[in-house]
């Protein structure tokens, strides 16, 4: 395999976590007598550009299929997130009602819905069926493609050019991230703003993070990397803030080469960062296995352990980073009785891999556990709040099992 960016031979392997079926593919009760799919589940990286990325198995279209049960709405705190940032850009780039806005990966309506409140004209793109259907009940537009350079004339050829392309939790979804940075540009007016937000490798490096790898994100991304790709296609990036969204984040922003926005401190000072860290060093990615197999190793002992004892443990929250931690572990139900989940899509069907079922949260109180592991870590405390105080469990111990095994008496 070549590097999906540069075309350089990719020899080096980062993580091999075996086999998996996709993480946010549920699955219904009688899903539960077919055949599921397994996918390798093995990341490279180049050490040309350092672009960490899975091996070519899977494609987008079999992995964001029509129903789709991811929905940004899901998380309180996320919703929050996106009001701010929102509120934020009208008001610095001085966006209304001659303006255009565009969010690739639009989900649910999560985050336009706040442009469309403050009239700002808007345009979703989301190629999953569900979500796409609930954020046009919001009353946002969406068109259900994949999002790549001649989808992004097209936007182009029909006036559709934007002042500012919203990308949040997109850009390590696409296997082609060329593809994907030329579309960007096709799409942006002259003096247009690119705004993206993924996950920064160097916290999954630092902390572990490894659960959140999965086929569905084919890249893992440092802002090294990111500017590389940018430059290749006529974009560049002239700022750059780390945010705490999904356990550590960057939001760059991008315009064209030739726009006289001025470079700002945080882009050379995070490169600076990230070379110091070793992120431009083949010794940082090799070591990275030792880490993960002693989280799992912990994690299994505990749950026998636990198991031995009689006591009864489910999960709380069935997130894809979660399907990949009891995937790689080979946690079943004989382990973890079941797991509750607020979004509604996916109540009532099974993790995909270990097929523990999932229930409405309203639940957890009765089922009388002795311990709830939480499986989105990147929202505990927003699901510490809930089991401590609108499920009125006070005295249940929680576990979080990444970065390591932690038991909240």
């Amino acid at each position: 395999m070549n590097c999906r960016h540069c075309s350089a031979p990719l020899v080096h392997t980062f993580i091999d976590l075996g086999y998996a079926p996709p993480s946010n593919a549920y699955l219904r009760k009688d899903d539960l007598k077919k055949p599921e799919i397994y996918y390798p589940l093995k990341v490279r990286f180049c050490d040309k550009c350092w672009l960490v990325q899975t091996e070519d198995y899977t494609k987008a279209d079999s992995l964001f299929t029509h129903d789709y049960a991811y929905f940004s709405s899901t998380s309180s705190s996320w919703l929050e997130h996106a009001q701010v940032y929102s509120q934020r850009m009208i008001s610095e780039l001085g966006l209304g009602a001659s303006s255009h806005v565009i969010e690739v990966a639009s989900n649910d309506g999560y985050l336009l819905k706040n442009f469309v409140a403050k009239g700002v004209p808007c345009l979703g793109i989301e190629p999953t069926r569900s979500t796409a259907e609930a954020a046009e009940k919001l009353g946002i537009p969406v068109r259900r493609e994949f999002f790549g350079e001649e989808f992004a004339r097209g936007l182009a050829r029909d006036g559709l050019k934007a002042d500012l392309i919203i990308g949040n939790n997109v850009y390590a979804h696409v296997p082609d991230i060329n593809d994907f940075t030329k579309g960007l540009k096709e799409a942006l007016k002259d003096r247009g703003v690119i705004t993206l937000e993924f996950p920064h490798v160097m916290q999954l490096l630092e902390n572990s993070q490894f659960d959140t790898i999965y086929h569905e994100h084919f890249s893992y991304l440092s802002l090294y990397t990111v500017q590389r790709v940018f430059e290749s296609v006529g974009l560049r990036v002239w700022k750059v803030e780390e945010l705490s969204t999904h356990g550590g984040s960057l939001r760059v922003y991008g315009c064209h080469s030739d726009d006289p926005r001025a470079i700002d401190p945080s882009v050379p000072s995070l490169l600076q960062l990230e070379k110091e860290r070793g992120l431009q060093a083949r010794e940082t990615y090799l070591g990275f296995h030792t880490k993960v197999e002693r989280i799992k190793d912990d994690l299994i002992t505990f749950l026998i352990q636990k198991k031995r004892e009689g006591k009864r443990v489910v999960a709380y929250g069935a997130a894809a980073k979660g399907n990949t931690l009891l995937n790689y572990a080979g946690v079943r139900s004989d382990l973890i009785e079941r797991v509750f989940d607020a979004a509604v899509a996916k109540q009532g069907k099974y993790l995909p891999g270990s097929h523990i079922p999932i229930d409405d949260p309203s639940g957890l109180p009765a089922c009388n556990a002795d311990y709830v592991l939480i499986l989105p870590w990147n929202i505990a405390q927003e699901v510490w709040s809930v089991i401590r105080n609108e499920l009125s469990m006070p005295s249940v111990p929680l576990v979080v099992a990444v970065p390591a095994l932690v038991c909240y008496e």
